[in-house]
């Protein structure tokens, strides 16, 4: 039998459950830890398309993220990637895929692919799931971008005029065409992405969908869909649809909630839970629990109840703005929300923002600063507790939407908040 006590004890507490949060949960508890995720909410993934952008432009668009990275982080050595090894980099993304059972994840760090988004925005990505790397406009293609009149989200003809046009500035030769398809619902005339999802995993729903795009289909290389191929059948779903067509067929993912998202965060919990590792969702951390001065745990709201758990590291993923891990009011006044560390960012009465709507406002590179050990640190530099790690959003230094390195940050920086548990474990 466990003790309460033993229950309430954990190894490591990771808070939130994003891409950095159950990357870094998962390794530790494949290597044998006692590892408990904490988070308020089911975590960002499923807002995400789940590719891993680790960087795409600088500001000019990059075709090869590893190649860029030394001289990116030479004209930014405040960025999160200061702290990271094209190995490791590596490594990361490697791990990834080998703990990915939906679909395969196909790319690498040093390429980057252009997939259209859901308003036909080419997006630069490397790592991505192979039900969407059909996509890729980087070279001369000729696309069908096809919708299901019952999918409010996704606009066929919208993504193809963009996708098209955008590729011609770029000096690329790109066509695409639209098609409306009716998916057969009955009298259904919205559903979601995650209803249609499941839709097509129902063998004679998809072979209707199918009938439907052979003959639409001219003489286009390859065929554009929302993704909405499958939850946990996504492989075989892809793969059937692929062989009743007869040509490549791509997904597109669409506004949140994300497809892909779903499918990433649900095959790394499920992965967490059979190394061990416990999720506790909807609560929150609020307070660190000192004993002697010393980080001994972390305080935990659930269920209008409050505990604390003990253990012998933290790792912070809470994320950033964007997430709550870091809240601003209106005075501009920061504090990260769950230990209440040091933020580093415009304070009151500085600037926080620039005249230009797109401009590099400084609030956004908001965060933690921290040291080569991913320990948030003070205005002197020195760790504010020397067993707490943070990784993805909430470091200090980044403009993931303007770069495009989001998951590419979280992926390695959760991965190495691991590593370094494990090396101070032994």
């Amino acid at each position: 039998m466990i003790s309460a006590a033993q229950a309430r004890h954990a190894d490591v507490v990771v808070i939130g459950a994003g891409l950095a949060g159950l990357t870094a949960a998962t390794r530790l508890a494949e290597a044998g830890l006692r590892v408990l995720v904490v988070a308020k909410g089911l975590g960002s993934l499923r807002l995400a398309p789940a590719t891993i952008d680790i960087l795409g432009y600088e500001p000019g668009l990059v075709g090869d993220p590893r190649g860029a990275l030394p001289g990116f982080v030479a004209a930014h050595p405040e960025h999160p990637y200061a702290l990271v090894t094209p190995q490791l980099l590596d490594d990361s993304v490697q791990w990834l895929k080998e703990h990915v059972d939906f679909c395969a994840y196909v790319g690498d760090p040093g390429t980057n692919m252009l997939l259209p988004t859901a308003i036909g925005v080419p997006r630069p990505s490397a790592v991505v799931p192979e039900t969407m790397a059909s996509g890729d406009v980087r070279s001369s293609v000729s696309l069908v971008i096809a919708g299901l009149r019952e999918l409010k989200d996704f606009h066929p003809a919208l993504a193809a005029e963009n996708l098209q046009a955008a590729s011609a500035a770029a000096g690329r030769d790109v066509s695409a065409r639209p098609v409306l398809l009716n998916a057969p619902v009955g009298s259904e005339v919205d559903l979601s992405s995650l209803a249609l999802a499941r839709r097509f995993e129902d063998p004679a729903f998809r072979e209707a969908v199918a009938a439907q795009l052979r003959a639409a289909v001219r003489d286009e290389q390859a065929i554009g869909v929302p993704a909405v191929l499958g939850l946990g059948q996504v492989a075989p779903v892809w793969s059937a649809l692929q062989e009743s067509v007869g040509r490549p067929v791509f997904e597109i993912p669409t506004i949140p909630p994300s497809v892909p998202g779903f499918r990433l965060a649900s095959a790394l919990q499920d992965r967490l839970r059979r190394a061990g590792g416990r999720l506790l969702l909807g609560a929150a951390v609020t307070g660190p629990e000192l004993r002697n001065g010393d980080l001994a745990g972390v305080r935990v709201q659930s269920a209008a109840r409050q505990s604390a758990r003990t253990c012998r590291w933290v790792v912070l993923a809470t994320g950033g703005l964007a997430s709550g891990g870091i809240d601003v009011d209106l005075s501009l006044r920061a504090r990260e929300s769950a230990l209440g560390l040091p933020v580093s960012g415009p304070g009151p009465g500085a600037a926080a923002f620039l005249p230009g709507y797109f401009d590099a406002h400084p609030i956004g590179t908001i965060g933690l600063r921290v040291d080569k050990a991913l320990r948030p640190v003070g205005a002197s530099g020195e760790p504010v507790h020397s067993n707490v790690l943070a990784a993805g959003a909430v470091i200090a230094g980044a403009r993931p939407w303007q770069e495009k390195s989001g998951n590419g940050i979280s992926l390695a920086t959760g991965y190495l908040a691991a590593d370094l548990i494990l090396e101070e474990a032994g």
